[in-house]
């Protein structure tokens, strides 16, 4: 028998509603990736938004976005609960964790350098010494041809003119990392400045947003001198010192030297390192760290973060060095993630 086109017509149409409405929920839960909203430190911008990418290929379910808006902004946004994961490059003070509402874990996710970036186009290599150093942060030494740099750099026509430094204008573990060094070998640098994510320099230094605002501003003037995130001034083929270590020994930063020291120093249990002055390989080093609550408002996302933790400290690892990061030591990387594992609950 003959089945009329205008009701095969309909019982497709039928079939097909039937089975969208049946399989809506399906389909709706797989468009709708778990979002994870991440904001802090600059420092780790350019290897973070390499996890990301990396990441999303295998977990297409899990929507990472990360913000660098400064390590102190990072902090700041975890202790107020408007993210799902911070960023910093200085670890949090015990006095800070204990103003979050669901806990958190410290996640050490790589090292980095802090290079000491100049502009003198002439004056390539320049060597900047324990003593000089922390001299010029704190105005001490005004001139490039001041006999203390002089000495050190025998033949270099150094100029007659201003030293002007450029630090950051945000809260920032790079400024930390920095702090923290010359604090280490320096008693008048940790008595007049201190260490910090917001130093009050002395002065009228010129100032820029993150590790890309201070690149910028001494890429735009000559004399300038200033301290950013090793990846953003070798991107940006700016100027770097050579900075006397422990030893005696000028360095330039890079991944081997930065190994080195960071090789010098144990991780302890809660995670927390703060390198002041190594005792071998470039000196101006550190951790950038995640934060994770370890209490989540959904399962879903209690999970997503377990995974993407995982993740960095495995297969993200093997991403560092491409990008002149250091990775976290193996035996490390598996006991933290381990511990965020057992450790973060919906």
């Amino acid at each position: 028998m003959a089945f009329p086109a205008t009701a095969f017509r309909r019982a497709v149409t039928a079939s097909a509603m039937t089975a969208a409405i049946a399989l809506g929920p399906l389909l709706t839960a797989i468009a709708q990736a778990v979002p994870l909203t991440g904001a802090g430190a600059t420092f780790p911008v350019p290897l973070y938004e390499r996890y990301i990418a990396e990441f999303k290929k295998s977990n297409p379910d899990i929507d990472v976005s990360y913000q660098g808006v400064g390590s102190g902004a990072g902090i700041r946004q975890v202790i107020a609960g408007t993210v799902d994961f911070g960023g910093s490059d200085a670890a949090m003070t015990d006095e800070d964790m204990a103003k979050v509402k669901n806990g958190v874990i410290l996640v050490p996710t790589a090292g980095g350098a802090v290079a000491v970036v100049y502009n003198l186009p002439f004056i390539p290599n320049l060597k900047l010494s324990r003593s000089v150093l922390p001299d010029i942060f704190t105005g001490k030494i005004k001139k490039w041809n001041d006999p203390r740099i002089a000495k050190d750099n025998p033949g270099a026509k150094l100029p007659d003119s201003e030293i002007k430094p450029v630090v950051r204008a945000d809260g920032s573990g790079t400024s930390f990392i920095f702090t923290n060094h010359l604090s280490a070998i320096s008693s008048t640098f940790k008595s007049e400045i201190g260490v910090g994510t917001a130093p009050k320099w002395p002065g009228n230094p010129l100032k820029g947003k993150g590790n890309p605002g201070v690149a910028k501003g001494v890429s735009g003037a000559e004399g300038t001198i200033g301290y950013v995130e090793y990846a953003y001034a070798k991107q940006n083929s700016i100027q770097q010192a050579l900075v006397e270590n422990k030893k005696g020994q000028f360095l330039p930063p890079s991944i081997r030297e930065t190994n080195k020291a960071l090789g010098t120093v144990a991780i302890p249990e809660n995670n927390r390192v703060f390198v002041g002055d190594p005792d071998e390989g470039y000196p101006i080093a550190g951790l950038t760290w995640l934060m994770v609550y370890k209490q989540y408002d959904s399962p879903e996302k209690a999970a997503a973060i377990k995974k993407l933790v995982s993740w960095i400290l495995n297969d993200g690892q093997k991403l560092n060095a491409s990008l002149d990061y250091v990775r976290i030591p193996a035996k490390d990387a598996k006991r933290i993630a381990d511990s965020v594992n057992s450790g973060v609950k919906p």
